[in-house]
């Protein structure tokens, strides 16, 4: 099984050359590292080059950058990673025995990692455990837990919708149409920045009134302006 690791980035040059250098310690020769840049004026793309990442340039937007990684992917399985998220060790051996045990299902895999959140605050193990429950229960995985698909079902699907936000929960709605997600107790280490930066509770407060609102149908770019 041939892995491609895809890397959204924007202004993330402080971030890029540790996870960049954690990825190298852990990826073999069958596991090919995709940084694509939206945009970013902080020197991401040189500090992504430095490190020996291949680099694409895409126009802004998540779903818009991870759907051009993939478009030149060469991998038979795609991972889709936050630049501030590091994978556990064993994250290619994992993702590989849980696509083969699939069977004849396999060709439409796809799963995401159990998350912890790093800072200072408590209520982030708190907000990382509910975080992996809700998404075992609903099927429903999100960007910080490490999506990983494999290629003939993430073609299927059609790839990241368009849209500014909750792209990553639309991918999920389709892809549960083909199989339920591997769900991964090994867990990806995500940063709480967001959460230290806006406050925990006002964070959880807003990130629930958007699903609320996105379930209620309210358009993506709507949800974008009122985050903003």
């Amino acid at each position: 099984m041939r892995l491609s690791i895809i890397i959204p980035v924007l202004d993330e040059a402080e971030n890029l050359p540790g996870l960049l250098g954690h990825l190298a310690s852990l990826c073999g020769c069958n596991t090919e590292v995709i940084v694509v840049d939206g945009g970013s004026e902080d020197g991401s793309r040189q500090a992504a080059l430095r490190a020996g990442a291949r680099v694409i340039r895409s126009g802004c937007g998540r779903a818009r950058q991870m759907n051009a990684g993939a478009a030149v992917a060469q991998g038979d399985v795609l991972l889709f990673l936050h630049a501030d998220t590091l994978l556990p060790s064993v994250a290619v051996h994992v993702i590989e025995a849980a696509i083969r045990r699939g069977g004849g299902a396999q060709e439409y895999a796809w799963g995401r990692f159990d998350v912890s959140i790093t800072g200072r605050p408590f209520m982030l193990r708190v907000i990382a455990g509910l975080m992996n429950r809700r998404s075992r229960l609903s099927g429903i995985a999100t960007g910080d837990q490490a999506m990983f698909v494999t290629r003939r079902a993430f073609g299927s699907v059609g790839g990241f919708p368009d849209q500014p936000l909750m792209e990553d929960v639309e991918l999920s709605k389709r892809l549960l149409a083909l199989s339920r997600p591997i769900c991964l107790k090994d867990r990806v280490a995500t940063s709480g920045r967001r959460w230290e930066a806006h406050g925990v509770w006002r964070t959880i407060w807003l990130m629930w009134r958007l699903r609320w609102a996105y379930w209620r149908g309210t358009d993506a770019a709507e949800l974008a302006r009122l985050c903003r």
